[in-house]
């Protein structure tokens, strides 16, 4: 008996997440003589539970799918939505009511640490009440910090933009031959991977950005206020890169000097504010021309510099899942493993989803150098392979083409 697909998106969306949902869409469509529809939920679970859904495998053309692949965001919508830690809440009964009724076989949840966790809690549910109903995440992350898995699809678009933008902010703060000083707040709450990857950003020795900061470090001012002293003595315009979760020796966030830090939905603190606090400290010890840059979610949303080879590898993610799925699995997440680093290739596996979720993967302690205000050529190693290639966009008017749902 055919069974049908259901997918969705949630958390935070990255410049490839709709790829993956491409894979899914696509590779269900393939499977005609076991799956009969491919649903997307609208704004994720949220949206399901308030029966938002659309038929994709039906009312999406083969030309609009192309289009969903390179447009950034997430198409059908995202959410934050959290799933209660007792299974015995009324709100499962509900979601798998809600599933039976769309003659659901296969759940896809494309996201990153939260969402394996609504993967996870599903999977669990499921178990206990002997549902037949498969369940499989999909990673996608720009924080790259997902537990077993080499790398994320969407970090390789992120980090390229990053080191882009990086790269063009320092050209520019070097036109003038006076001591200054510019700071680039980059995303990142307690792991540090995205920062890490303005390192790429130097063209040369001793090229900008002089310092990095990531959240794996202790931040001292003392100990900084050295360190860009140093700088400044070796070149009038330095680049600093800070991550937005830098901390004290005390655990205090740096954005905290400001009290800007608020909560999400989540319980996670909302961190903004640190490229700002370093400025000032700047300012009031060096009395220098300085400035802040929060590049904020620019790092997420841009596609026109995308990775293809991040694409290709989040479109894998999407289809590799549903081919897993297909085949009898539940309670996975699919996953990455880097099989060679010259040539670079990688293959797919599937990981218990219970390993993965709620917990981060940090920046490897090894790879952060020059008593942390640095990043070592190994993680340049690392991430190059995961930035290469470029796309043809689609252009109208001088303006890239995006596909947009239509409510």
């Amino acid at each position: 008996m055919k069974k049908n697909i259901l997918v969705g998106q949630s958390g935070g969306p990255t410049a490839v997440i709709n790829a993956s949902l491409y894979g899914v869409v696509v590779e269900g469509m393939e499977h005609l003589d076991e799956v009969e529809h491919v649903y997307g939920m609208v704004h994720g679970l949220e949206g399901f539970l308030k029966d938002d859904y659309l038929e994709l495998s039906e009312d999406l053309t083969q030309k609009e799918l192309e289009l969903i692949k390179l447009t950034p965001a997430a198409y059908l919508g995202s959410c934050r939505y959290k799933l209660p830690g007792d299974l015995t809440s009324p709100v499962y009964p509900t979601v798998f009511e809600k599933l039976e009724a769309l003659e659901i076989g296969y759940f896809f949840y494309i996201g990153g640490n939260d969402s394996m966790d609504t993967v996870s809690k599903l999977s669990l549910y499921a178990d206990r009440i002997g549902s037949s109903i498969r369940f499989v995440g999909i990673p996608k992350t720009i924080d790259n910090d997902l537990m077993l898995t080499d790398h994320t699809p969407g970090y390789g678009s992120a980090a390229k933009y990053v080191a882009s933008t990086v790269r063009e902010i320092s050209l520019d703060a070097s036109v003038y031959n006076q001591p200054a000083v510019t700071i680039i707040e980059l995303m990142g709450r307690n792991a540090g991977w995205l920062t890490a990857a303005s390192v790429l950003a130097r063209q040369h020795e001793g090229d900008n950005p002089l310092l990095i900061y990531l959240p794996e470090s202790v931040f001292d001012f003392q100990a900084f206020s050295e360190d860009l002293a140093d700088a400044l003595r070796r070149q009038p315009n330095v680049v600093v890169c800070v991550s937005e979760g830098i901390a004290d020796s005390s655990g205090r966030l740096i954005c905290e000097y400001n009290d800007e830090a608020k909560l999400d939905s989540f319980g996670h603190k909302m961190l903004t504010g640190c490229g700002k606090v370093v400025e000032n400290f700047v300012h009031n010890r060096f009395n220098i021309k300085v400035r802040s840059v929060e590049v904020n979610v620019s790092q997420r949303c841009s596609s026109l510099i995308s990775s293809a080879a991040d694409v290709e590898e989040a479109v894998l993610a999407g289809s590799f899942g549903v081919r897993a799925a297909l085949e009898g699995a539940t309670g996975k997440m699919v996953s990455f493993a880097r099989t060679c680093q010259d040539p670079y290739t990688l293959q797919c596996s599937l990981v218990d989803v219970d390993q993965v979720c709620n917990q981060e993967k940090t920046f490897p302690a090894q790879w952060i150098t020059g008593h942390g205000t640095d990043i070592s050529p190994e993680f340049v190693d690392y991430v190059l392979p995961l930035i290469q290639g470029e796309l043809k966009h689609p252009m109208k008017q001088g303006l890239p083409l995006y596909a947009f749902r239509r409510s």
